[in-house]
């Protein structure tokens, strides 16, 4: 046999041995018992999906940011969270290059909407001596002494209007209003909430109140102040109470704690019988 005839035999068993190899039935791996090796994250359970939102937003419903300036109102805040053009109150034109998810309009509880009340001439605002008063002193254009004369009744704890439901109750009826016309399932989420803002000693104790709820459960109650207790515990009764009353579900989530010269993470409770935090009371 001729060299050439060689190579060409050499070539062909070289050929039938690997296409034999080739040919052997490979054990693959059992797929579920080698799951977890190549794809660790299948069994997770937790949800996945993030979210953006925004759930400490002021509108001019706040009275610190009303009575400087702030003339947009829920329904504008909503409007520009979810991605449509809105006028500021310097007269900007402006838009969010990204919508958000969600959006909780968190305005103070404490006189809720007491400069729109100012800026439409309520007259249930007029009709109280010292509504009456601020209206004439922000009218007069010195906005620092009316949220001056405003500020001293939080800090005091003094209500002007002494809990006068009346003068509320309408101001928390347009935010509910608000929300539910712009919550958008699927979409966008409008949450329906309001800020507790709790100073004790000046202290930031504040915390941002997100009620799970339509306005059916939302309209049973109205936004728990400081003027009613500056104690967050007296706060986790009346949401406790919320949700008792309303087979709802409430949120108060902690805000500026940096700011409450370490109370918010004191390691008793607050007020005159204060005891140690323990276990329990965590929970």
């Amino acid at each position: 046999m001729n060299q050439r005839k060689l190579f060409q035999v050499a070539l062909l068993s070289t050929a039938v041995c690997a296409a034999s190899v080739y040919a052997q039935p490979t054990k693959l791996p059992d797929a579920r018992a080698d799951r977890d090796h190549y794809s660790p994250y299948v069994n997770d359970a937790y949800p996945d999906k993030v979210f953006y939102g925004d759930t400490h937003l002021h509108t001019a419903y706040s009275t610190d940011a009303g009575l400087f300036g702030n003339i947009l109102g829920p329904d504008d805040a909503y409007r520009y969270a979810k991605g449509e053009a809105v006028t500021s109150s310097t007269g900007v034109a402006t838009r969010l290059m990204r919508p958000l998810d969600f959006l909780v309009v968190a305005d103070h509880a404490e006189n809720l909407g007491l400069s729109v009340m100012i800026s439409e001439k309520n007259p249930l605002l007029l009709a109280n001596p010292w509504g009456k008063k601020i209206y004439e002193t922000s009218s007069g254009g010195d906005h620092g002494a009316a949220y001056a004369m405003w500020g001293g009744r939080v800090a005091d704890r003094n209500d002007p209007f002494d809990g006068d439901s009346k003068i509320i109750a309408p101001m928390w009826e347009r935010i509910i209003t608000a929300a539910e016309s712009h919550n958008d399932p699927g979409l966008f989420t409008a949450f329906i909430g309001f800020e507790w803002t709790s100073t004790p000693g000046g202290s930031n104790l504040h915390r941002n109140v997100i009620l799970r709820d339509n306005g059916d459960k939302a309209r049973q109650v109205l936004p728990y102040s400081v003027y009613d207790s500056e104690n967050p515990e007296d706060l986790w009764a009346y949401l406790a109470n919320y949700e008792k009353l309303t087979g709802g579900q409430a949120l108060a989530i902690a805000h500026n704690g940096n700011l409450s010269n370490g109370l918010m993470f004191d390691d008793v409770t607050l007020g005159e019988n204060s005891k140690p935090i323990d276990k329990d009371y965590a929970q």
